[in-house]
């Protein structure tokens, strides 16, 4: 049975449910009603373009095609993660691109190879979506991550300095602050672990449920993108901290300043 359409008429009353917390927002002056008309809106802007970009991207299946639209994707999310952690950008893309590379595209052609068992790795269809969903879990972790542990070395800079002083190494010194943030990062995607199935269907089951497949199918590939976001945004999490710090420090175990942005206020 294939899934009920949409009309732009529903659409629109589905649009209409942001009245409240637009509302909300001025009631409590949140100062986010300007921050949520525009992600709204990049966000309808960004998935119209990419679902008709993608009808012709699934129609060629050209693997170095589908291959260099995910790597758009982690461009992308690495410099997302960047901005929203409020750390400047020439001196940290690089390290975290690289990152997000090594952690994600691994997971998913490991996913694409011995999980679904394609015949084809970079099968359009398959390595684009799950691509998105491994990528835009480890955007979340990655923003919780680096953006914790760059706060709280310059919120707890002088106990760092102590620690230093009493002879501890870079990689000691920064070990509490590393251990805080990769359980931070890691702390919502183990509560969606644990609770699936009993508080919430993932999307993943929801769309294959709604797409005509049977539960039990819907539910092993749950299981098994649940897994692999959490793999990779542990592994992408742990990769961008230890391989930012590189650049990030200086030969004395001290944090460059010129790192950080200074904050914008929310309008």
């Amino acid at each position: 049975m294939a899934s009920p359409d949409i009309s732009i008429t529903s659409l629109l009353l589905c649009f209409l449910l942001l009245i409240i917390p637009l509302a909300i927002s001025y009631r409590i002056k949140l100062r986010i009603s300007r921050a949520t008309i525009d992600a709204v809106s990049r966000m309808t802007v960004q998935l119209v373009m990419a679902g008709v970009f993608l009808t012709y991207v699934f129609d060629l299946n050209n693997g170095a095609l589908n291959m260099a639209w995910v790597l758009g994707m982690v461009v992308i999310a690495s410099y997302t993660t960047i901005k929203n952690v409020e750390l400047k950008m020439e001196k940290l893309l690089l390290p975290v691109v690289l990152s997000f590379m090594a952690a994600n595209i691994s997971v998913l052609l490991y996913f694409n190879e011995f999980v679904l068992d394609l015949g084809n790795l970079l099968e359009a269809r398959y390595l684009i979506p799950v691509g998105g969903m491994i990528l835009g879990n480890s955007l979340r972790g990655n923003i919780v991550g680096m953006g914790e542990f760059y706060e709280d070395i310059r919120r707890n800079e002088n106990r760092y300095l102590y620690n230093l002083s009493l002879g501890a190494s870079r990689y000691e010194a920064l070990t509490p602050y590393i251990r805080k943030c990769l359980r931070s990062a890691l702390k919502p995607t183990l509560a969606n672990i644990a609770t699936a199935g009993l508080v919430f269907l993932p999307g993943m089951m929801t769309g294959q449920i709604l797409g005509g497949a049977s539960p039990m199918l819907a539910i092993k590939y749950q299981i098994s993108i649940m897994i692999a976001l959490y793999v990779s945004t542990s592994m992408s999490t742990a990769f961008s901290i230890f391989s930012t710090i590189h650049t990030t420090f200086d030969e004395y175990g001290l944090v460059k300043k010129e790192i950080y942005r200074e904050k914008r206020k929310r309008k």
